[in-house]
């Protein structure tokens, strides 16, 4: 099996039901530092990644954001000082996919290679 961090965002438009509880429990240790939270009724991935200034909190944040873009899969994204944090959910079905586990395992390898 690939690695979450490996795999590509398969387009999602709508029309698929979000993951279900049993398939979030599956793919959540790949992620194990992410909370899982629910907000507006919505599941969704969260962390806050630490760093030692605005500067490489803003440099992970352009890295996130530049990734996001190549899969046309965009987190909301809080940066301060020393933090960001970063929130993947599927809009289009009001939950999670298989897209954010992907997008959260390659998050936590940006933030590992910085």
């Amino acid at each position: 099996m690939v690695a979450l961090e490996e795999q590509k965002c398969v387009p999602c438009e709508g029309g698929v039901d979000p993951l279900s509880d049993q398939e979030i429990q599956s793919l959540k240790p790949s992620v194990p530092d992410w909370k899982l939270i629910t907000e507006g009724g919505d599941k969704r991935l969260k962390r806050t990644f630490k760093f030692p200034d605005f500067k490489q909190a803003l440099e992970f944040t352009n890295q996130v954001g530049e990734v996001a873009e190549s899969e046309g899969h965009h987190p909301v994204i809080t940066l301060t000082w020393g933090e960001a944090t970063v929130v993947w959910w599927t809009h289009a079905i009001n939950g999670l996919h298989k897209n954010d586990f992907v997008m959260a395992a390659r998050s936590d390898r940006l933030y590992g290679s910085m």
